[in-house]
């Protein structure tokens, strides 16, 4: 419901000024929680979320997906990324709906303890590399690092050795460098996070905008629907800088209480993997949150200036339907994880 109101809040002048005449953001957010809400509801229940296969095939139609978005006259282009399919009511984002069945798919694999170690290893390479290649391609490296990181989360989980995450990290850092040595812009944004004054009207022109919300809003903020920011100084602020207009409007304590807020959910996550009584459940329900976790202050940090910038939604308040509708479906598949393992815990 915070996500509505300050989405409609952020939103209303840009969507008065570049989509007139169309259904206002928090209109069209309003039916994309429904909606989100209708599925959690629907799969909290089914147990076919714990059947190694359907998260399997869900892989394997996140990876269609993922090339069929590459194709011209199939995904659409938005702000240089070509990221999304159009379904009519909403744009669909492949990218999302990969995060889920990658992690799912290897949480899976790692419940299993018959495989040895290497084939675990190899395992998750090859499932990991395959839809980050893809999501590079469009190009999209905030929904890819929000997915390694999460993994990385997942694999630590599954008590993989030190050596491992050594190795990967050093894999890591040679590739980070070799994406931004292949792609300019990236060298741009780093040198934009470093000095944003450099180019104020530029690369550096988003983090600013962000700050000029934040800094003057003090302890309270303006006061709900006051933001001068959303006045087309901040670019869509709906989105993927909405917690910077939370904070213009709400101030401090207001971002306090939405940061605790949040503590609160993946505390409780957290708690729901460590009750879980079978592997998978624990392994599933860490790795769904260890994804929120990651992209909540992946986002942040961003409209903070504390990261780089970076296109990534704020879970729950953002505006976007692929991205609320999938944060909603995660939920569904905690409370059928966490619910499941409590009933056979009873009985």
């Amino acid at each position: 419901m915070i996500g509505i109101l300050f989405v409609h809040s952020a939103g209303s002048y840009w969507s008065e000024v570049h989509y007139k005449g169309q259904m206002p953001f928090a209109i069209k957010q309003a039916t994309y929680l429904i909606i989100g809400i209708a599925v959690a509801f629907f799969i909290r229940n089914k147990s076919i979320i714990r059947i190694p296969t359907f998260w399997q095939f869900l892989y394997i139609i996140s990876i269609v997906l993922l090339i069929g978005v590459l194709i011209p006259g199939i995904g659409v282009v938005r702000n240089g990324s070509q990221s999304w399919i159009p379904l009519g009511f909403m744009n669909f984002q492949p990218a999302e709906l990969a995060k889920i069945s990658v992690l799912g798919v290897l949480a899976s694999a790692l419940a299993n303890e018959k495989k040895s170690k290497k084939a675990v290893y190899f395992q998750s390479a090859i499932l990991l590399l395959l839809p980050i290649s893809l999501i590079m391609l469009q190009p999209d490296f905030g929904s890819a690092f929000v997915l390694v990181v999460a993994v990385f989360f997942l694999l630590f989980a599954a008590g993989l050795s030190i050596k491992f995450f050594v190795a990967i990290g050093a894999v890591g850092i040679i590739g980070f460098v070799a994406l931004i040595v292949s792609a300019p812009y990236r060298l741009v944004r780093i040198q934009a996070f470093l000095d944003p004054w450099k180019d104020p009207l530029g690369s550096g022109f988003q983090a600013i905008q962000s700050l000029l919300a934040i800094g003057p809003a003090g302890l309270f903020g303006f006061g709900y629907g006051n933001s001068r920011q959303k006045f087309l100084y901040l670019p869509e602020p709906q989105n993927d800088f909405i917690f910077s207009i939370l904070l213009e409007e709400t101030g401090f304590i207001g971002g306090l209480i939405i940061i605790l807020a949040f503590l609160t959910f993946f505390t409780t996550s957290f708690m729901m993997a460590a009750k879980a009584n079978t592997r998978e459940a624990q392994l599933m329900i860490i790795a769904f949150t260890s994804l929120l976790t990651v992209q909540t202050f992946l986002n942040m940090g961003v409209v903070t200036g504390l990261l780089p910038v970076t296109g990534v939604t704020l879970p729950f308040i953002s505006y976007g339907g692929s991205s609320l509708v999938m944060t909603w479906i995660i939920i569904g598949i905690i409370f059928n994880l966490a619910n499941t393992s409590l009933n056979e815990g009873r009985r």
